[in-house]
């Protein structure tokens, strides 16, 4: 690293921050903030460094800073969720600077590259991804945002799952229960439709944990086919590619989902062309397809739970039941989760979350 890229590195990060770190090189920089691959003086641990950008611009990004953070501290002691391991305010009050474990890449560059993974490798990915869910889901929490760039991956196949920024805590707005509208990251964040269950894309504000196990089928399919399984090209195309796909909907499962206007829309589909998710994975195993089938699955109340998928065929050569434990309580957001409150309310209460992290640290 020359000393002059060292200097520009150093120039972006504040002082208070940088005199704990080697900056080794910068990861990448997008407009929402920049993260590196440091060393920590002190440890000597390899880390990843993450500054977001005026993290608190508007209500909606100071909720996802918020709910990243809270719940990331919420969900430290599971071995397949990225650990949080470090909180540094910014000189300017408005940006934030998060220090994770290092992991070397992520699913979504690996399935990119084509032939890494190997029978076994997918296997025992979504085996983690069944662990870490179980353990979220037992918390009372959906993810919502489940995709391969938010699963990081090591040289040994190691997951975790990362990006907190819109999961949800169920213990105020009960699972199932429709959503108030003070919550609009999910319909203004269409980023990840691929990986969107049915009731989300129609504007459903049931949300179950069900949402969850619908990403992690679009995942497994994934890496089989090396491509996504539905990549719509608007939210309109990835309705319909998901219903050339599935067996039509019944008024049970129209209803399952609680839609407004979708309802119409999944009401014109059982004319189109279709093609079996069977007919779509060729030379894969019969229970990955299984699988596939249980979790692909339109009506939210008929897809596999995360403990079902734990006991599936598929991953029986991994899974051990006192190896995949569960919360030890329903993880409770200490600012109301079901409507969005203000910048200010969100800045002081995660400061003090802040504060009072540091202060362990110091007793450690």
């Amino acid at each position: 690293m020359s000393g002059k890229n060292n200097i520009e590195k150093l120039s972006e990060i504040d002082g208070h921050v940088a005199k704990h770190y080697n900056i080794v090189r910068r990861l990448g920089k997008g407009a929402y903030g920049i993260v590196w691959k440091a060393v920590n003086k002190r440890t000597k641990k390899i880390v990843a460094m993450k500054k977001i950008f005026d993290a608190f611009r508007n209500q909606t990004d100071a909720q996802r800073t918020f709910r990243e953070i809270m719940f990331l501290l919420s969900f430290a002691n599971h071995e397949n969720i990225i650990q949080l391991i470090g909180l540094h305010k910014a000189n300017n009050n408005q940006d934030i600077y998060l220090v994770f474990e290092f992991m070397e890449t992520d699913l979504h560059n690996v399935i990119k590259r084509g032939n890494i993974l190997k029978d076994i490798h997918k296997v025992f990915i979504m085996y983690q991804l069944f662990k870490a869910i179980k353990y979220i889901h037992s918390g009372s929490v959906i993810h919502r945002d489940l995709k391969p760039s938010n699963i990081l991956l090591n040289t040994q196949c190691h997951c975790k799952i990362a990006d907190f920024g819109l999961a949800r805590s169920v213990t105020q707005v009960g699972e199932g229960d429709s959503e108030s509208s003070g919550d609009p990251t999910l319909t203004d964040y269409v980023a990840t439709r691929w990986y969107r269950a049915p009731e989300i894309l129609i504007a459903s504000k049931r949300y179950t944990k069900g949402i969850d196990m619908w990403s992690l089928g679009c995942i497994l399919g994934e890496m089989l086919l090396e491509k996504p399984l539905f990549p719509g090209s608007s939210t309109i195309n990835q309705v319909e590619r998901i219903m050339a796909t599935l067996p039509p909907p019944t008024p049970e499962d129209i209803m399952s989902v609680s839609a407004g206007y979708g309802s119409n829309l999944l009401e014109k589909t059982p004319d189109m062309p279709r093609r079996t998710l069977r007919e779509l994975f060729i030379n894969v195993s019969e229970s990955a397809i299984d699988l596939i089938n249980k979790l692909i699955i339109f009506n939210p109340t008929h897809r596999l739970t995360a403990v079902e998928a734990l006991e599936h065929s598929y991953v029986a050569n991994f899974h051990h039941r006192a190896s995949e434990p569960e919360c030890s309580a329903n993880v409770i957001p200490p600012l109301r989760d079901d409507v969005q409150l203000t910048v200010k309310e969100y800045r002081n209460k995660l400061y003090s979350m802040m504060d009072e992290k540091h202060r362990k640290y110091k007793n450690m």
